[in-house]
């Protein structure tokens, strides 16, 4: 068995050094991971292939992933903050151009590639995995859409728009936004370049920013 990410020439640390480097363990192998199921789709990924490609033994993926399915859920909550740039601070901005960057429309393009991969990964693998969907919806889409929705809220509280349901608008926002980022027939098809997927991106919000009257 391939031990090397675990010298056995010195005697183990006990205490925070230790958790430190489990953590850093686990923080590698869950980027080596996402790259795998996007690369392979989630039923040719194996623990074997992500251990291979993350260069630890399968024993120490297993001590920190118990099965492919918990793997899967730490890359989807991973790649949440690739899809929403929240929680954030309060900004003296529009409530468009805060949008634009909670979606990171500007993002840069080797990071807009991790991004799309992975959402269209999700959006064809999900229907063919049912087991999937518990762990999309929550590790994924309702984590992220529940901040969206808090950070309308406290948008509306502010004044700064006029939201009667501000989950329906964090859905609304989401379908919009992810939806013409990485749409099921893929954005090579959808959009000849990048900048004309962006502009869309900026008009979805604007129309919704004018629809909500913000400020």
């Amino acid at each position: 068995m391939d031990s090397v990410d675990e010298p056995a020439a010195e005697p183990r640390k006990r205490g925070r050094p230790k958790v430190s480097s489990d953590e850093d363990k686990r923080a590698h192998i869950v980027e080596v991971a996402g790259r795998v199921f996007v690369k392979y789709g989630y039923a040719g990924s194996t623990t074997a292939i992500v251990a291979s490609e993350a260069g630890v033994s399968k024993q120490t993926l297993y001590k920190l992933f118990e099965s492919k399915e918990e793997l899967f859920a730490a890359v989807v909550g991973a790649h949440r903050r690739l899809m929403l740039d929240l929680p954030r601070p309060v900004e003296d901005i529009s409530i468009a151009a805060s949008l634009e960057r909670i979606f990171m429309i500007d993002m840069d393009e080797d990071k807009d590639a991790d991004r799309t991969g992975f959402l269209q990964l999700v959006f064809r693998e999900a229907a063919q995995f049912p087991e999937l969907v518990d762990i999309l919806q929550r590790e994924g889409m309702l984590a992220s859409r529940q901040q969206l929705a808090d950070w309308l809220s406290e948008r509306r509280s502010e004044g700064r728009l006029t939201l009667d349901d501000t989950a329906s608008g964090a859905r609304m926002l989401m379908d919009m936004i992810l939806g013409g980022m990485g749409p099921p027939e893929g954005r090579a098809r959808a959009w000849p370049d990048r900048a004309q997927l962006f502009a869309h991106l900026r008009r979805c919000i604007a129309i919704f920013a004018a629809g909500v009257g913000a400020a």
